[in-house]
């Protein structure tokens, strides 16, 4: 999870074979600043996340989604009101290929090397670090 400037705010790690969308619930638990009260408003994501269950856990925390329909994962089309969609703010979106690109430059974490889980998330926080104290100065 990245805010609008490609700044990493919150990241879990699975195994590959999970598939992103199960990962949204446990991201949005790990994004979470006791001392500040940040409540997000609105998310933008790819159409893997084009589910219903998403869309009711954002709706039951006042979160709005900016989630295009995924057309391929219906075997009919969606009838009644279509999702709120603004094609202006997804292209924003882009801070999260930019940030995925910039942990790419760190070799030992695109092919996964450890073994271990928190050995694995200690590397990613150190890139991320990295990353905000270069965007920091």
């Amino acid at each position: 999870m990245v805010d609008r400037h490609g700044l990493p705010l919150a990241c879990t790690v699975a195994p590959a074979n999970t598939h992103d969308s199960r990962l949204y619930e446990p991201t949005l638990e790990a994004f979470e600043i006791p001392e500040v009260q940040v409540r997000l408003r609105i998310i933008s994501a790819d159409a893997a996340y084009d589910a219903r269950e998403i869309r009711q856990y954002n709706r039951k925390r006042g979160i709005k989604s900016n989630i295009p329909a995924n057309r391929r994962s219906r075997k009919h089309p969606k009838r009644g009101r279509p999702f709120w969609f603004d094609s202006e703010l997804y292209k924003k979106r882009s801070a999260v290929e930019r940030f995925f690109s910039w942990i790419e430059a760190f070799k030992k974490i695109v092919p996964r090397y450890e073994r271990y889980e928190h050995s694995f998330m200690g590397l990613i926080h150190l890139a991320c670090s990295v990353m905000i104290a270069r965007v920091l100065g």
